[in-house]
Parts: structure tokens; sequence; C-alpha cells
């Protein structure tokens, strides 16, 4: 149980089309992830799900049974915010017992199902507290407790760690994907940060503009993206573009574009930007390879991000490499060699060229 169908999705805020056409099959069980920038739909989508939006036009069905002019409460889904949303006023188990409550489970049998649920999220300790009383991951746990006690056939996540200092958010990421892989329940998750989606995801649903550029496994859309929105909004670093070099283009430039598209066949005319991963661009000694200065050196520890400058081409270059060039600092001239095996064509429009 737990299948979620959207058949041709849109959402209208008067002359605003917000959502414009989403089709979408979540699988029983699955983790799927809607990611994409600021405006993009995602949440509004969620959020249409759970009930909380109306759908202008299309269907939104549940295991099989057309949800749009059912109640929150009777579709069988339960969200966690980002805000937590708890009541101040009660403690940790009433926090999560409240639902049921209103559901007029009786107390013996909510407290059977708080102490478990609590169990599950290692916070029976926290259950005779306060918010006032929790850490912001201590708080996000009770909010999904409060979600799992009531048995949903899907849980819908709204960004739920964005108010998580770095640290405990990877902690609370691997804790999430634990979660699911206990309950085995059906999980819409929603958020800006690509980390979050690829680390998370069974699949992923890039949003953009109100559509969904391209849905699949995370290595999928990493290796082959559908198009540049995607090949750009997936992956960090970001993916360098180099665009087709114009005939009285600089010679750094033009060696570069051939050094990509040579040996990969894709020097046609159809092709006019070439995409290429940061960890995809070596670099060599000045004198070697294609000439290029250092803008910018990052130094992370167990790698280096370099950003590189060269001439004729637009952007900066980004170069993730090894502790080897730990000591590459900003003006140095150097090589670069770039790996043409993995360089992505793209067409005119920004699709990705077979």
């Amino acid at each position: 149980m737990g299948q979620v169908s959207l058949r041709g999705i849109r959402k209208s805020y008067g002359k605003v089309d917000v959502i414009k056409g989403v089709d979408l099959e979540v699988k029983e069980g699955e983790f799927l992830v809607f990611v994409g920038p600021s405006g993009c739909g995602k949440s509004t989508t969620l959020r249409m799900i759970a009930g909380l939006e109306s759908v202008t036009a299309g269907d939104i069905l549940i295991d099989g049974v057309r949800a749009n002019d059912l109640r929150p409460a009777d579709r069988g889904a339960a969200m966690v915010f980002q805000s937590y949303a708890l009541y101040p006023h009660m403690t940790v188990a009433e926090n999560m017992g409240f639902a049921l409550k209103m559901a007029g489970v009786g107390r013996a049998q909510r407290d059977e199902q708080v102490a478990r649920t609590a169990e599950i999220l290692r916070i029976t300790d926290l259950l005779a507290r306060f918010p006032k009383e929790l850490s912001g991951g201590q708080r996000q746990r009770v909010a999904i407790g409060r979600a799992i006690v009531r048995k949903p056939k899907v849980f819908l996540f709204d960004e739920p760690l964005s108010n998580l200092d770095a640290a405990l958010r990877v902690n609370m990421r691997i804790e999430l994907s634990r979660l699911h892989k206990e309950l085995g329940t059906t999980m819409i998750y929603v958020t800006h940060d690509q980390v979050e989606a690829m680390t998370m995801g069974d699949r992923i649903a890039v949003f953009n503009k109100g559509i969904v550029e391209q849905l699949g496994a995370p290595l999928e859309l990493y290796n082959r993206p559908a198009n540049v929105f995607v090949a750009g909004f997936i992956g960090a670093p970001r993916i360098n573009f180099i665009e087709r070099p114009a005939a009285a283009a600089a010679a750094a430039h033009q060696a570069l574009w051939a050094a990509l598209t040579a040996s990969s066949g894709q020097g046609g005319s159809q092709v006019h930007k070439v995409g290429l991963r940061p960890e995809h661009l070596r670099l060599a000694p000045a004198g070697q390879g294609i000439p290029a200065r250092v803008e910018l050196a990052e130094h992370l520890g167990d790698s280096s991000i370099i950003h590189l400058r060269v001439d004729g081409v637009a952007e900066l270059l980004n170069a993730k490499v090894g502790t080897e060039h730990n000591h590459c600092e900003a003006g140095q001239q150097l090589g670069l060699l770039p790996d043409a095996a993995w360089a992505l064509g793209f067409d005119a429009a920004g699709g990705l060229l077979s």
C-alpha cells in the first residue's frame, strides 16, 4: 500500500500557472525526492498530495482512489513540516499522540503506539519533556514520530532538515534513510538541497518552473541528465559548461572545445554546449594541456576545488582534485587535461544529445 499517481496535475492562482501539468507514478515503498530551486513548484505539489492545496486540474490517486476531494485526514498521508509545528504546552508523548486522541483512539492504545514509535526514533527518554527543552534535531524526531503513530500509507516531508546545522543534517539524513528501510512505507521528500536528494532518494524528480524536467535514479540524473538545467542543478561543485567557440575565439577556447569533442564524436554542428563534471577535469603543470590560470583555490583537506580561467571561455571552470594539488594558489598557471570520455553534448535547445 502507498502508491501515489499524479495525472496531469495543474495548479493556478488566478491567471498564474504554478504547476503546469505533472505526471508521476510513485511506487509502493519508494523514497521519492522532489528537488529544485525555490519557486519551482515542488512544495505546492506535495501540499496538493496532502490535501492542503486544491487541484486546479488533473487527478491525484492514492492506492487507486481519487483523492482530490478527500479531506487531508482521510487520504492516508502524514506530513512533516519544516517548522516542526509542535504544541508548546504539550509533552513529547502528548504531541505524538494528539492525532490519535482526536481520532478517538483509547489511552492505552495511544500510549502503546507512542512508546513503540519513540523506541524506533530513539527518543524514549524524551517523552516527558516539553518542546522548549529539546534541541532542533530532537524536535524534528518528535515531528516525525507524530506522523509515524498514525501509520499512514504515505509520508510527506517538506524540507524537514532545513532548520538544522550541517552536522545534524547529515545525521538526520542517515536516520531518515534507516527509518525508511525499517518501516518500508512510501515517502515523498521535498528539498532544495541536491546533496540530500542524491544521498536519500531511490528516485529523484527534478522540478523547474512548474514542470518535472527529469525523473530517475540519482546516478542516472548525474551521469545522463536530460538537459542543461538538470546537469547544472545536480552535482556539487557545479558542472562545467563550455559554449561552442566562434571562428575568431581565443586559441585556448578552441583547443578546449576540440579536446572535449574530438574523441567523443560530439564535434558536429548540432552540439552547441558541452558539459564536464569537475572531477573529470585533471590538472597538469604549465606547458602541458590547455593553458589556464587559477582564480581561486578552495582547499578542503581531503580534496581541493580549483576555479580556473581559460582565455575565451565565459565562465570559470571548476576542477575537483586530490591533495596533490593543495599547493595551488591564485594567479598560478596550470594546464588542463579534460577527460573527454565523460563529456556531455547539448543541442541548441539545451537537450542532451545521445
